[in-house]
């Protein structure tokens, strides 16, 4: 029975460990709003403080102009 393998960012690329989808791949995004179920700002709060360190360590990178998307705006109740 395989076992499940959390998806998880490696750094500095940002890339999933298990998937290689650009993190936070859709996995870690199910798995981290069944985390913070209750908790939406503190989930919110974790994703910006993640933002602002993807973003030291892929400045001047193609896609920095798109990490608001990728870590903050998905998670905003809709």
């Amino acid at each position: 029975m395989p076992r499940y393998r959390p998806h998880v960012a490696a750094r500095p690329s940002w890339r999933c460990r298990v998937c290689g989808a650009a993190w936070p791949c859709s996995p870690a995004r199910l798995a981290l709003l069944g985390e913070y179920r209750e908790d939406r700002i503190g989930l919110l709060i974790y994703l910006a403080t993640l933002l602002n360190e993807a973003a030291g360590d892929v400045a001047g990178q193609a896609g920095q102009d798109r990490l608001t998307d990728r870590f903050i705006t998905w998670a905003r109740a809709r």
